[in-house]
């Protein structure tokens, strides 16, 4: 181990693949001690659709986290690394003389803070988002400046919601007013794109090549990895098998649920007016673990800093069968104060929360460096939407998961003055990525109390 010292940019390299590497004590090496220990801060947003009940959601107490409420009792174990927030607002998601789209505006608006243009045609109007901004800045750091990924794909055209574009309903990543970044839900795709070589002619040769071998992109770089091991410490090379088995086991369940949807019954029949994309696994359970899972390779391998991810689109009518929930999603919102109908929506939003508390969990026996990769990250979890039922775009239901590098004081309820502009917390957050912006959509200004700087 004294005698050896890798770049942070390593890559196992094999024919059509780049792997990069997680990281370990030899990147650790007295030359780049200090970059370590005060390694890259990461950015992800998680959105979940057609609001929360917020009875079941918001904490009864400001301060220090105490007992959560049903929905969110799956983050119990991360509750010193967590952050709630209450009082924000995104007022450019309301009507504004514009009539309905509540949904269309709710993901639109959700970090960009922009007003749409009232459109079903191809002169959509909004604004950057966020995460782009970060992309902006330190996407040059690392192989892919950004990652958009959703769990239920959906069209970039046509009206999906009283007149506004599908482009505003299916998108909450945009790179400028008029170009959004439409999400991937393929897995297979997500996994190539990570782990393939960057040469777009090198990677669909390689991919034609393992498909008529059935070969793993591992295969192609095992040579590389296993002369790396040869000069690691002990401790690194058992983390190199242990990424190198991770990389595996995605591999593997991707390949099987491609395998499965293939010979899988009707899916029109199983969830009617769902469209499940081929290659996806059924479960939703099963699909959202094996996208976390690839998050957390790409935040693991630093392949990316920056990652949004849609739990579903908004205004989504899934229906939930794996809990016993027939009825489809965005239907049951509108609930009218039925109780039986609201209590369905609470065990969607807990079955939501659930999934995402196994992706913190993960990135927190994650170590990156002298930290976990949950120390090093933030991570924003929350709806556009309130309350669904009425549409209120005040009182949003939002947390943050890490710490932002030692800046985020976590372990906090926070109670902001209603109608504080919610892209203030992106202005703030965007500091704690070295990722200034002088303004984002309707913010006034930066938050207090939740980051350090």
């Amino acid at each position: 181990m004294a005698h050896t010292s890798l770049s942070r940019r390593t890559l196992l390299r094999g024919f059509g693949t780049a792997l990069a590497l997680p990281m370990m004590e030899a990147m650790a090496a007295p030359a780049a001690k200090t970059a370590t220990a005060n390694g890259a801060t990461r950015m992800v947003f998680c959105y979940v659709p057609n609001g929360i009940i917020m009875e079941d959601w918001t904490p009864k107490q400001v301060g220090k986290l105490g007992e959560f409420q049903r929905i969110m009792k799956p983050l119990a174990p991360v509750r010193d690394k967590l952050t709630v927030l209450s009082g924000l607002t995104h007022n450019t998601g309301r009507a504004l003389g514009d009539g309905p789209g509540d949904h269309a505006r709710a993901a639109s608006t959700f970090l960009t803070g922009v007003h749409p243009r009232k459109t079903a045609s191809a002169n959509i109007s909004l604004g950057i988002s966020a995460d782009q901004i970060a992309a902006e800045a330190i996407g040059k750091q690392t192989r892919l400046a950004s990652l958009e990924l959703t769990l239920e794909s959906g069209r970039q055209a046509g009206n999906c919601d009283s007149g506004y574009s599908c482009a505003y309903s299916n998108n909450i990543s945009w790179r400028s007013a008029t170009t959004p970044n439409p999400p991937e839900y393929n897995p297979r795709i997500i996994f190539e794109r990570m782990f393939g070589n960057a040469d777009p002619t090198e990677t669909a040769a390689s991919r034609a090549r393992r498909e008529r071998y059935n070969r793993s992109i591992l295969d192609f770089a095992m040579e590389d990895a296993a002369s790396l091991k040869a000069a690691l410490g002990a401790t690194d090379r058992r983390k190199l098998d242990e990424y190198l088995t991770a990389v595996r086991e995605v591999e593997v369940r991707i390949a099987q649920a491609e395998k499965l949807a293939a010979n899988a019954p009707n899916l029109a029949t199983l969830a009617p007016g769902f469209e499940k994309p081929a290659g996806v696994p059924v479960d939703y359970a099963e699909y959202a673990k094996l996208m976390f899972d690839l998050m957390a390779l790409a935040l693991q391998t630093d392949s990316t800093r920056v990652m949004t991810l849609m739990m579903a689109r908004e205004g989504s009518n899934r229906p939930y069968r794996e809990i016993g929930i027939s009825d489809g999603h965005h239907g049951l919102t509108h609930h009218r104060n039925n109780a039986e109908w609201i209590e369905k929506i609470a065990q969607i939003n807990e079955y939501h929360v659930r999934q995402f508390a196994y992706f913190i969990q993960k990135l927190d026996s994650i170590q990156d460096g002298d930290a976990t990769l949950l120390d090093r990250s933030v991570i924003v979890y929350g709806s556009g939407l309130a309350d669904g039922n009425r549409h209120t775009h005040n009182q949003l239901p939002l947390v943050i998961a890490g710490g932002g590098n030692g800046q985020i004081r976590a372990g906090r309820h926070i109670q902001f003055p209603n109608e504080t502009p919610l892209t203030n917390l992106y202005l703030t957050l965007l500091e704690a990525m070295k990722a200034p912006a002088g303004a984002l959509g309707d913010s006034t200004g930066r938050l207090n109390h939740v980051i350090d700087l």
